[in-house]
């Protein structure tokens, strides 16, 4: 028990015992990748690994009730690991732990999409936010707090102002989103995924699950044909390929404004050092070669995110989105 905190004792005793009729693991092994403020940790019972969640926030996001009520649902359909105990009350969870390995952007782009669409067909989940508008307001305040020089950023700003003054809210595409599939989430056995860590899940709208994939396994535009095509069922169409590029675009901004602002701590950046290339940080990611662990990452994240956003709302493609979409 030495690694969990103290105040956190008894409600673990009682996960254990219900879940296991024993007090006591054989091992115990704290996880750090991801960024999420609970703590989690490899157990291992009777010779058998299983994942211990502590929730440790408290405010709407972290609310026990809706996320383990979204995870007991993805596990219900397969897409997420049995679950073995929940305490809403105490804010704790033990699922079973599975051995992941790294996956390439082809295999991903394989098995994903079906993974979206049986996600996205779950009841719809609760919705305690408005996703668009939250994003809006963080990316505003980053705006406001000049973390970059406004020569940098201004042709940014604009660009995202367009967009989501075009882009649609709620509507049939508002379906039960998991909001967080970075690679530390999406775990892949070998055999199948798993998606963990639903902690942000809530009803969205569902290009947002499929923006953050992209992000990962989409790498030039005959992939995203592949991945729109297998999701849907059917070829795309003009204005679902549309909406999901500014979607895209939204998803950049909002991930360079988090990004740039955890790892900068809210001082100014120094951007002499160039951005990384998009595709390439990303595979390293899905190889497991990178951490995002420290503020540098994070800093060199958020900035490879700009500079791609950078690069698409300069393209004709670009502008026939909006278009699409606005008419």
């Amino acid at each position: 028990m030495d690694l969990i905190p103290e105040e956190k004792h008894a409600a673990v005793l009682r996960a254990m015992l219900e879940a296991f009729g024993i007090a006591h693991f054989d091992d115990i092994q704290r996880l750090t990748a991801g960024l999420s403020s609970a703590l989690v940790f490899r157990i291992v019972v009777r010779g058998t690994p299983y994942l211990l969640r502590v929730i440790t926030r408290t405010d709407a996001m972290a609310d026990p009730t809706r996320q383990f009520a979204c995870m007991s649902s993805g596990a219900g359909v397969g897409i997420a690991p049995r679950v073995r105990y929940t305490s809403t009350e105490d804010r704790v969870s033990i699922t079973d732990f599975v051995n992941a390995r790294p996956f390439s952007a082809a295999e991903g782009l394989d098995r994903l999409p079906a993974t979206l669409r049986t996600l996205h067909a779950l009841p719809p989940f609760a919705a305690p936010i408005c996703y668009l508008d939250t994003m809006n307001g963080f990316v505003r305040k980053f705006q406001a707090s000049e973390i970059l020089p406004s020569s940098e950023t201004r042709a940014l700003f604009d660009q995202y102002a367009r967009v989501t003054a075009v882009y649609p809210r709620g509507g049939t595409d508002m379906v039960s989103c998991h909001n967080d599939l970075k690679p530390e989430n999406v775990l892949f056995d070998g055999d199948r995924i798993w998606l963990v860590d639903w902690e942000a899940a809530f009803l969205n709208d569902r290009y947002t699950d499929l923006a953050v994939v992209a992000n990962f396994v989409v790498t030039n535009d005959d992939d995203q044909e592949v991945l729109l095509e297998s999701y849907f069922q059917e070829p795309p169409g003009e204005y679902r390929s549309a909406r999901f590029y500014l979607m895209r675009q939204i998803m950049h901004m909002f991930y360079a404004a988090v990004f740039l602002t955890l790892g900068s701590a809210g001082k100014p950046i120094d951007t002499t050092e160039e951005a990384p290339d998009f595709l390439d940080l990303h595979t390293r990611i899905l190889a497991w070669e990178v951490s995002m662990a420290g503020a540098e990452m994070k800093i060199l994240y958020g900035r490879a995110h700009m500079r791609q956003m950078l690069r698409n709302v300069s393209s004709l493609r670009f502008e026939d989105a909006l278009r699409i979409v606005a008419s």
